[in-house]
């Protein structure tokens, strides 16, 4: 499969399945970061260059482990912010 905005048959952006912490995000191979929520995945791609990337967009984006909607729960501990 051969997809014009990744290399080598892969999407520009991937969007790798829920861990500890968030989704880690990937552009072109390369670690972007880790996101929390849609708005951390856009700012990720402002930052790498993309202003104006569409996060329903099969050929450049890819979605492992769930689809857009699907974020790990944020909770916090009796320790944070000690």
């Amino acid at each position: 499969m051969d997809r014009a905005d990744g290399l080598d048959g892969y999407p520009t952006v991937v969007v790798h399945a829920t861990q500890p912490g968030g989704r880690r995000v990937t552009v072109h191979g390369e670690d972007a970061g880790l996101a929390t929520s849609r708005a951390d995945v856009v700012e990720l791609l402002r930052r790498a260059g993309f202003e104006d990337a569409r996060l329903d967009d099969p050929d450049f984006i890819e979605w492992r482990g769930g689809g857009n909607a699907v974020w790990p729960a944020l909770t916090s501990s009796p320790d944070d912010g000690i």
